[in-house]
């Protein structure tokens, strides 16, 4: 046997068990999974209070009436007994960033009423709609555990009614019968709650009076008779009888779009049978 049949056995034996560089292009394979369960959250729309209709062109929320979120998960409720996240008081807001689909949307953007819509609707999807916490009986003033269906929410569109006037920035103008004057309020975002409540926690820790509804006047008057100057709404908010205060925060509860939670309530001590606001309480998300 010649030299050169050798060399051209060998040749063809590492051919056949080397492997050779296809001058093609390979063809990627997609992953397979080898997990015979497959899992995936299911979502749900929620309707907006606001149809989005007080969001700026060009934000997602511009125009939309409803909002994709996904169901609540073990991953949000580590979220929610985050004990860095509940000192800081942003527990809920990042458990909300965290089901909200179109991450285009930032939870502080949203309107009030938007935001207490997609809390209650992530609750429903975690825990379900039935909620019992304790409530004070205006009647007799004890304690007593009640269950509230949070199916029965109704939604509140807010926006211009009769003797309200709407601004070109969608704003709004209220009319003070007292002073007569005319007030120019804005519809409150998350960012605005967030700094009422970091606000409200300074106070506690320095021991100082609790003023919320004085600092909430702050957060929504933007303007006095045309004059927008903060020295101008600190005097009004300094000076205004309560008659004005009270009218001022009843009508800025009808503009504002937002959920209603009032249900019918009876006392099962005294039996007084009257509508109560359902109360926001620890156990709405951190059951016992």
């Amino acid at each position: 046997m010649s030299v050169r049949n050798n060399e051209e056995r060998l040749a063809t034996s590492q051919s056949d068990s080397l492997p050779t560089k296809d001058i093609t292009s390979p063809v990627e394979r997609p992953p397979q999974n080898t997990n015979p369960l497959s899992f995936v959250t299911p979502t749900e729309f929620v309707e907006l209070p606001s149809r989005g209709r007080f969001y700026p062109e060009g934000h997602p929320l511009y125009n939309e009436e409803t909002i994709e979120i996904r169901y609540m998960t073990a991953k949000e409720e580590d979220i929610l007994t985050s004990r860095t996240l509940l000192k800081k008081g942003i527990a809920i807001d990042r458990m909300l960033q965290s089901v909200i689909v179109d991450k285009r949307i930032n939870v502080q953007d949203l309107l009030i009423g938007d935001k207490n819509a997609i809390v209650i609707a992530t609750r429903i999807t975690g825990y379900g709609a039935l909620y019992e916490t304790k409530v004070i009986c205006p009647g007799c003033t004890e304690y007593v555990l009640y269950e509230f269906d949070l199916n029965k929410a109704d939604i509140n569109h807010g926006g211009t009614t009769e003797g309200f006037t709407e601004t070109k920035d969608g704003n709004f103008i209220i009319s003070l019968e007292k002073l007569k004057v005319d007030v120019e309020v804005k519809l409150l975002t998350g960012k605005d709650e967030l700094a009422l409540v970091k606000a409200m926690a300074i106070k506690k820790r320095q021991k100082m009076d609790e003023t919320s509804l004085t600092d909430q006047f702050r957060q929504f008057i933007i303007g006095v008779n045309g004059h927008k100057s903060k020295e101008v709404i600190e005097s009004l908010i300094e000076n205004m009888p309560a008659a004005d205060s009270r009218k001022l925060r009843t009508d800025y509860q009808k503009i504002i779009p937002n959920v209603d939670l009032s249900q019918e309530f009876t006392c099962e001590n005294c039996s007084l049978e009257q509508t109560l606001e359902v109360p926001f309480t620890a156990d709405f998300f951190w059951l016992k």
